[in-house]
């Protein structure tokens, strides 16, 4: 039997979060569900515990993405399980699709499994900003150059790890704007990724952690993130 474990980071998700784990619960019971609460100010702890469907871990203060998925996988290594995907809070990932990324690592078809908007053809439901989309592709030729891998959606949050990968990024997950970088730091130690095409819907509470207007920032600081992760030495000798 698959012991999967559902990460879902979440600061400030008091709108969705309980929604989102009722719906991953009447998907499948048998996932587990943790909750890293990374410092809400509002109730998110609280909505999350009042399902009884999700552990919830409370952080003192607010990490960041990084640290919290990044806790989720210390969390995932200590009670031994064999799969761990990473889900929103925000309740953009289709609940109906996490069955589908999970079958990349379960069936052994790659380490990590990317649920991706632009994989075989594009969400035209969904908007993105010309700018957004211009950095998605830079990255996706980079990441091409740099490991040999082509990923059409870097910024994606909808991600399978198998128990080697997660037990790797437990100890070496970025922390600022992690999803482009740790690509890099995964296909330069010898992991595979593959990706499948999935839905993502419309924000249903919240806001965006990268506002259009710091985009020219935010591409900057992440190629340069993916350019010093290839530049690291391989940890894992292939």
């Amino acid at each position: 039997m698959n012991k999967t474990l559902i990460i879902i980071p979440a600061f400030n998700e008091s709108e969705t979060i309980d929604s989102v784990i009722n719906a991953l619960y009447s998907a499948n019971s048998a996932w587990d569900i943790v909750v890293v609460n990374d410092g809400s100010t509002d109730n998110t702890s609280e909505l999350a515990k009042s399902t009884a469907k999700a552990i919830v871990i409370d952080l003192p203060y607010n990490l960041g993405i990084g640290g919290a998925v990044q806790t989720g996988f210390k969390y995932a290594v200590r009670e031994k399980y064999q799969y761990a995907i990473q889900v929103d809070g925000d309740g953009q990932h289709s609940v109906d699709d996490v069955a589908k990324v999970l079958k990349i690592v379960h069936s052994g078809e790659a380490d990590v499994g990317i649920g991706s908007r632009f994989n075989s053809k594009f969400d035209k439901n969904y908007g993105v900003h010309w700018l957004r989309r211009l950095g998605i592709w830079i990255f996706k030729i980079v990441s091409l150059i740099l490991i040999r891998q082509k990923i059409t959606d870097h910024t994606s949050g909808f991600r399978a790890y198998n128990a080697r990968a997660f037990h790797f990024l437990s100890n070496n997950y970025p922390i600022d704007f992690p999803e482009p970088e740790v690509i890099i730091l995964l296909g330069r130690n010898g992991f595979t990724i593959k990706e499948v095409f999935t839905q993502m819907q419309k924000r249903q509470g919240g806001i965006s952690s990268i506002p259009i207007c710091k985009g020219p920032y935010y591409m900057s600081k992440v190629l340069l993130s993916m350019i010093m992760a290839s530049l690291r030495r391989a940890q894992i000798k292939k």
